[in-house]
């Protein structure tokens, strides 16, 4: 008999992974049920994260072909305020810091709906999003007029890319990276896509915050990766990139933006270029300090994750026992998580309700909890309401102004329960 092989790490292909949580098997966390589906069998899967001492990357085991996960997507960036916000600052700051115009190129790799892009088009350059759901390329494509190809991104597109002639001066690569199995291939893309003096911009979120919050919804199958600065170090200079600059945002309940540029020249891969900045040395210490490749920085995160569960399930059963209405708001990946790994289900939960005009009418993974858009929650003005897209919560929050007017409450589970 074949015995089953050991995972090796996506980044460094080390094979001593060592467990950290184990979430069992679960629907993909994407996979929204048309009603005609609800008697057919749900495919789940492993979802285990383990850590790579070697290169500090956590990662889960499993790897579910990219076509099932990415061709028909139903996450839209531009149904939330805070992801256009955040967008639009961040090409503001681009156009300034680098001087942008006619003659340059932007790049975005997995574009989405082109929410990002449009506002380096309103301001006269030109740009390419990349995007390989098929559904959502087209809507960039159709409704904010920003070319998009709909494939994956990787070596092979990017050499075709600059065989054609087109190399960018700026690379955004937002909440990508955790997605895609092949790593190299990945950023060694983005070194050959770059010119001599452009930049990559990528942002991904924060292990450490994800630990330190139990941020532990943030783990499904779409996310293969869970970022340190020091894992992304190691990847990127393995490619001929150097991280120049790093910045930690609260977005997504923690998120690092950094900025990388080719290594030119003679430099070393292991010698620090003059113009890396002070923080992204300062951060790759503290680190090392609070045991960025140490088992014992995240064994405790299981246990937090069970306190959190008993928590929020005491809470819901007592709701429960006096009478008391309960639906949730955000029919995300993240909520799928929850929702499945802590049992919450019809017994406890009404309905879902969720901005997505592309997810209501639908039904949640394994939990099969009906999804409306947010105005069910005036009509039909439950006691409580479960947020679990708890990373835009003062939005949310400002937007329900009026059923919360009306006496209705939203119950917060992470990155501890509490009701407001």
């Amino acid at each position: 008999m074949n015995q089953p092989q050991s995972p090796v790490c996506r980044s460094c292909n080390a094979t001593s992974l060592i467990p950290i949580l184990n979430l069992g098997n679960t629907p993909l966390a994407n996979a929204l049920l048309a009603e005609e589906q609800l008697t057919e069998a749900e495919e789940t899967y492993p979802l285990e994260l383990v850590l790579c001492p070697a290169c500090a990357l956590v990662q889960i085991t499993e790897t579910v072909p990219p076509e099932k996960l990415f061709r028909e997507y139903l996450y839209f960036s531009s149904f939330s305020d805070t992801m256009l916000q955040h967008a639009e600052s961040l090409a503001s700051e681009l156009i300034e810091s680098r001087d942008l115009g006619p003659n340059s190129l932007v790049l975005e790799v997995a574009s989405n709906d082109g929410y990002l892009l449009q506002y380096y088009k309103q301001s006269n350059i030109p740009v390419l999003g990349i995007e390989p759901a098929t559904n959502v390329a087209r809507v960039a494509r159709e409704e904010r007029g920003v070319p998009t190809i709909s494939e994956f991104f990787g070596t092979e597109l990017a050499e075709r890319l600059v065989a054609n002639g087109q190399r960018a001066d700026v690379i955004h690569a937002n909440n990508v990276l955790a997605h895609v199995a092949d790593l190299n291939g990945f950023v060694h893309g983005l070194e050959l896509l770059l010119k001599e003096n452009g930049v990559a911009v990528i942002e991904v979120p924060y292990v450490k915050d994800m630990i330190d919050r139990t941020e532990f919804d943030t783990i499904y199958h779409e996310h293969l990766c869970y970022f340190s600065l020091t894992a992304l170090d190691s990847l990127f200079q393995r490619h001929g990139l150097m991280i120049e600059e790093v910045t930690p945002l609260t977005i997504h309940g923690g998120t690092l933006r950094v900025v990388a540029r080719k290594v030119i020249g003679q430099l070393k891969i292991d010698q620090p270029a003059s113009t890396r900045r002070s923080e992204v040395k300062t951060l790759l210490t503290e680190e090392d300090k609070w045991g960025v490749r140490d088992p014992r920085f995240y064994q405790g995160f299981g246990a937090k994750v069970e306190r959190l569960r008993a928590e929020l399930l005491k809470l819901l059963e007592e709701l429960k026992s006096q009478g008391k209405r309960i639906a949730v708001y955000g029919a995300s990946a993240k909520g799928a998580t929850l929702m499945n790994y802590f049992g919450l289900g019809r017994d406890l939960l009404d309905f879902v309700v969720d901005r997505s005009t592309f997810k209501q009418g639908r039904y949640t993974p394994g939990t099969h909890l009906p999804i409306y858009s947010p105005g069910k929650l005036i009509q039909s003005m439950p006691d409580y309401v479960l947020l679990l897209t708890w990373n835009f919560s003062n939005e949310i929050l400002e937007q329900q102004s009026e059923y919360r007017q009306r006496g209705g409450r939203f119950i917060i589970p992470i990155p501890e329960v509490k009701t407001v």
